[in-house]
């Protein structure tokens, strides 16, 4: 019996995959999407940024009223709709983990493996890699899926923890231990840099840890935890701290040093396709592999660890496939931490112009100065805005304060556009609102901010 065939097979449908096949399907290519997991959307939809952006919301809620918590459940709905749009732009769904068998004439070979272990196959002329990431482990810390897990288990955890550990002080770690702190936790951070939210504008991750610092998390910087493991009833951190080794015992323990390439069980060894120092797909800027007629995209090759990202690179990849046009701006992806304020940035931080060499200027604006963030009663932070020092064209944005997801986004397509800072400080915008503070950080790159 021949395997049924496909002129494009993506493996993976997280950001990267589903919206890729999507894309392949209504530029006229027979799709096939192969994912293990019973739900559509990956990590991100299914149990990472999204039920961690609605658990955020709902603790804001609890936090702010204590209620509507039971009307805010939005993963089921969301996974069965990109089912739908599966269905509605005629992308075959096959369920299972896919892995290369062996190239054809006609294209390759794709087993797909079931729960179960049933096995099927399908053939493609061409095949994605869509697979996203999974957890980074970390010498030492022995996960047991309960009282010492990853983000997964802190998503669900069924009572709120007297004390709640985390390793970690990035986007992850901080996003959920938030969460936990606002529900009633005592919450730890531990990071081994000396600073929290690596490659952030060091200024405006400052500022943050003062924020987050007086909302109630406790850091600590520069250690290295060097052990964490279940001891009856608690847990127990072993870190170093200089030359003292220390102990903390808490009820549970959050593991957020980062992700890693999930690449393993796909036959990527025996296609001989070419892998990273960091274990990730090696692709050109066409996100070719070394491979004919193999592609990759998102979280397994290089670049950071975003859904949006994904997307961006599912849709600009199956797009070349079929016009020979393709085009993905990494300078112009913005990255958003969903804490409360929210933190956001696009393009080059401070610190990178200055390694770089390139000459700039730069504009800050408070919230405080701000009618709509007052009458929110939410006024810490600012916009930090970076510009050319001789063609003011827009290098790079940072923002603490709220919304600070949607703000990042005006400057991020200023930045497409090759928008100067002129430009978005002479832009009319709407009054009383929170994207004044975005004109007038643009209009203090030259100093002329008029509320300060």
């Amino acid at each position: 019996m021949s395997a049924q065939h496909f002129e494009l097979v993506i493996i993976g449908a997280g950001p990267g995959g589903y919206v890729a096949a999507i894309r392949a399907a209504q530029l006229g290519l027979q799709v096939a999407c192969i994912e293990k997991e019973a739900a559509l959307g990956g990590t991100c939809l299914r149990v990472g940024c999204i039920p961690s952006k609605a658990l955020l919301e709902s603790s804001e809620h609890y936090h702010k009223a204590q209620g509507e918590l039971a009307r805010h459940g939005v993963v089921g709905a969301l996974t069965q709709g990109v089912a739908g749009l599966f269905k509605k732009n005629k992308v075959v769904r096959l369920q299972g983990l896919g892995a290369l068998l062996a190239k054809t004439e006609s294209g390759w070979r794709i087993g797909v493996t079931a729960a179960d272990g049933t096995q099927t196959e399908v053939t493609a002329g061409k095949v994605l890699i869509a697979t996203g990431s999974e957890v980074t482990p970390l010498r030492g810390v022995e996960l047991d899926g309960d009282r010492i897990g990853t983000s997964t288990e802190a998503l669900k955890y069924p009572s709120v923890p007297q004390h709640l550990v985390v390793i970690g002080a990035g986007v992850i770690g901080l996003e959920l231990g938030s969460v936990w702190q606002r529900l009633g936790a005592k919450v730890t951070v531990l990071e081994y840099l000396p600073r929290i939210l690596p490659g952030l504008d060091a200024e405006i991750a400052a500022l943050a840890q003062k924020v987050l610092a007086k909302q109630g998390l406790q850091f600590q910087l520069g250690v290295q935890v060097t052990g964490a493991r279940v001891t009856g009833e608690t847990c127990t951190v072993t870190y170093t701290s200089g030359e003292e080794t220390k102990e903390l015992s808490c009820d549970r323990v959050l593991l957020a040093v980062g992700r890693r390439p999930f690449t393993q069980g796909l036959g990527l060894e025996n296609a001989g396709v070419a892998l990273d120092s960091r274990g990730r797909i090696a692709v050109d800027g066409h996100f070719a592999t070394n491979v004919a007629g193999l592609y990759a995209v998102g979280d397994v090759i290089a670049g950071p660890m975003l859904a949006h990202k994904a997307e961006e690179e599912g849709i600009a990849c199956v797009e070349h496939m079929v016009t020979g046009w393709g085009h993905v701006d990494y300078d112009a992806i913005p990255g958003i931490v969903y804490t409360d304020p929210e933190i956001a940035s696009v393009g080059k931080s401070e610190e990178e112009l200055k390694a770089a060499g390139i000459p700039y200027r730069k504009g800050t604006f408070p919230f405080i100065a701000n009618g709509r963030a007052r009458a929110l009663n939410s006024t810490d932070g600012m916009v930090k805005i970076l510009a050319h020092a001789e063609t003011d064209r827009v290098l790079g944005c940072a923002i603490l304060g709220p919304r600070a997801g949607d703000l990042i986004a005006e400057v991020a397509v200023a930045m497409a556009f090759g928008a100067s800072s002129e430009d978005i400080g002479r832009a009319c915008h709407a009054h009383p609102t929170l994207a004044e503070v975005v004109k007038e950080a643009a209009l203090a790159v030259d100093g002329r901010a008029i509320h300060m």
